[in-house]
């Protein structure tokens, strides 16, 4: 699983999967270049890697906070092999309760997010003639419950997204993979990481090693859809 001098951007990295997963990469030679918007946060996460790190806070709904942090990739190493479109968060209400910032925010860092980021990115790899793009969608991009309306459609929309721009750029020589996780430990959910009721769950070190996973297979390879869940979870 050897990753030396690939070049990353991760968003949403200042914690949860998306920390786990840049300090992985980095710790199997990626040169990582990490955005979010808790610039304390981000900073952190370039001290403990050892290098291997750069941090570039930004938004990922910010057209120009993605096209600087993907400029940054190319500056500082001269080419961009990987885009993990990690950024990501959830309001849980019945649709009458939701308001519509609440939608709107949603939207913005979910989808639009989503989109800015792989847009920006998509010239250079394109050009290079290879790239891999990754969506951390979740497992209800494919499922709802009462109450997930704005989530579940935020990562239904993510879903779609992924499955026409894979179908844009496999010519090109770029892989596009929807990763699709069930219940994680971690501060995404409103009890937080490490409460007692998600002892259970992923943690955000079993996401960063499917990562890897994923990352590392041969360049004839590519992995559409990688579903990942604890066991004691019901698909």
């Amino acid at each position: 699983m050897n990753m030396q001098n690939k070049v990353v951007i991760i968003s949403g990295a200042s914690r949860g999967i998306g920390r786990a997963t840049a300090l992985l990469l980095a710790q199997h030679g990626a040169k990582v270049v990490a955005t979010a918007r808790n610039a304390d946060e981000l900073k952190t996460l370039e001290t403990e890697g050892n290098g291997q790190i750069v941090a570039v806070p930004g938004d990922v709904a910010n057209e120009a906070d993605m096209t600087a942090v993907v400029q940054t990739a190319l500056d500082k190493f001269g080419h961009l092999d990987i885009v993990i479109n990690n950024a990501g968060f959830g309001i849980f209400k019945n649709v009458d309760e939701i308001t519509i910032d609440e939608w709107d925010s949603v939207m913005a860092t979910n989808v639009k997010g989503t989109f800015v980021l792989t847009k920006a990115a998509l010239p250079s790899l394109k050009a290079q003639g290879n790239g891999h793009i990754v969506v951390v969608a979740s497992d209800v991009a494919k499922r709802t419950f009462a109450g997930g309306s704005l989530y579940t459609a935020s990562k239904y929309a993510q879903e779609a997204f992924m499955g026409a721009l894979r179908k844009e750029v496999r010519s090109f020589g770029i892989k596009v993979t929807g990763v699709y996780s069930g219940l994680v430990d971690s501060h995404f959910h409103a009890k937080g990481h490490g409460h007692e009721t998600s002892k259970g769950y992923l943690q955000s070190e079993d996401m960063a090693d499917s990562m890897l996973f994923i990352l590392s297979r041969p360049a004839h390879v590519v992995i559409d859809e990688f579903m990942v869940h604890p066991l004691e979870q019901e698909y």
